[in-house]
């Protein structure tokens, strides 16, 4: 099969390509790059006046299945994903039971690949049970296809469990993705400690709960050589520590989310239980310090932690509302919107931060445009103006604060091995 995108503004970071050019696709790899490329036997696409990128990449999504099938299983969240316009995700092992051996892994990757239409890359756990005192076997799980481990959801409070993790982790070449949270310092807390915890009358959580966690963490980087990457990192401090430890050449990644960077912890006024995230929306000065970060490096990438969950668990108390954010169908409208079109970031480095950036974070080969790859594709119309309705999502988490808003920039089409999966919203692979 020959098919041919004319027309469109390719943007490949990691080939530094930025033009208007061609892009010919067959047997599902990227066969050529150019201009008045042959068209002959092709079918077309015309992507003039789209912006063609690699194809984006989420490293953290939590898929749900096996366990939570009720939350998300892994053919609806693969179906978001592609609608939001990503064609690769590295699931997260927090599931029932947890990725911690290689049957769970097996059945997670043939889950995958019967119903799955993006690729889908498990992470597997620090710690058996994500219970936070013995490693998982860590050879088995990367035996198994791993690309990552992590006990996201939890932190692991142990500090010789990490220095483990992170010595293990680097015999096979795979880094450490960690959840950055000392619960003694969390005590309960439902928001961002500081002036609008106060008003709002909530119980605060410090920016320290996290920060004293990416410290130690890097400190047990520097001792070991690890790759540590910090998860969801969302206070200014962090990005002060990782900052510092690039400079010091420590083997050290992080990356935001897109609610981190566009929300403050000022819409919690309407105690709305789709604003309730962990890490906590935090104050003004900490969203700019994540945007600086953006522009200099510090940060890697950007990932969506998208965490769906069932209504129930949101349309309740704040206070026991479950912690989470169904990122996934809104993630790339929301940086468009957000940073892209008010000139605070450069759609370069924005289609960076989704593709060479988290594939270099991963060791995965994604992320370019280069000619004998997969051509997973991901197509950007940044006129598009819509308003996020959850009741359209695929991911069976209707869970968002972006609800009702207005967003400019919406991915229009989504190719997997050179296969058009999804359509301006809408599922066109049938599997």
């Amino acid at each position: 099969m020959r098919l041919l995108i004319k027309g469109g503004r390719l943007i490949d970071p990691f080939n530094h390509i930025d033009a208007i050019q061609d892009l010919l696709v067959e047997d599902g790899k990227i066969r050529s790059r150019g201009n008045a490329l042959d068209d002959s036997g092709c079918e077309i696409i015309d992507a003039s006046g789209k912006i063609v990128c690699p194809g984006f990449i989420d490293i953290h999504v939590h898929l749900r299945e096996p366990g939570f099938e009720y939350k998300e299983d892994i053919a609806s969240g693969t179906r978001a994903a592609a609608c939001g316009g990503f064609t690769t995700v590295c699931c997260m092992p927090n599931t029932e039971p947890v990725i911690d051996n290689e049957a769970v892994v097996g059945f997670v990757r043939e889950k995958a690949r019967k119903v799955g239409i993006v690729n889908v890359l498990p992470v597997g756990s620090i710690s058996k049970k994500q219970a936070g005192l013995e490693l998982s076997e860590i050879a088995e799980l990367v035996t198994a296809g791993c690309v990552a481990i992590s006990d996201d959801g939890k932190p692991v409070m142990k500090a010789n469990i990490m220095r483990n993790a992170l010595d293990y982790a680097k015999m096979f070449g795979l880094p450490v993705l960690s959840h950055c949270e000392d619960l003694n310092l969390v005590n309960g807390g439902l928001m961002h400690e500081g002036y609008y915890s106060t008003i709002y009358g909530l119980r605060g959580i410090p920016a320290a709960a996290e920060e004293v966690m990416v410290a130690r963490d890097i400190i047990l980087a520097r001792l070991t050589g690890g790759h540590l990457h910090i998860c969801h990192a969302s206070t200014a401090g962090s990005m002060a520590l990782v900052r510092q430890a690039k400079a010091e050449g420590l083997n050290v990644t992080c990356e935001v989310t897109p609610h981190h960077l566009t929300l403050s912890d000022e819409i919690i006024d309407g105690y709305d239980a789709d604003t309730k995230v962990n890490p906590p929306l935090r104050s003004e000065e900490h969203l700019l310090a994540l945007r600086e970060a953006l522009l200099d490096g510090t940060v890697d990438c950007i990932a969506t932690d998208h965490a769906p969950h069932h209504f129930e668990a949101k349309d309740c108390e704040y206070e026991l509302a479950a912690c989470g954010i169904s990122g996934l169908e809104t993630a790339i409208a929301v940086i468009m919107d957000k940073l892209v079109r008010p000139g605070l970031l450069d759609i370069k480095d924005m289609v960076k931060l989704f593709t060479s950036g988290p594939a270099g974070v991963m060791g995965i080969d994604k992320g370019s445009l280069e000619e004998g790859k997969s051509a997973d594709i991901t197509i950007i119309d940044s006129e598009i103006v819509k308003t996020v309705d959850p009741r359209t999502f695929k991911s069976k988490g209707r869970n968002t604060p972006y609800k009702g808003m207005e967003l400019q920039g919406w991915p229009c089409m989504t190719l997997v091995n050179g296969v058009l999966v999804a359509q301006n919203g809408e599922i066109v692979l049938k599997k």
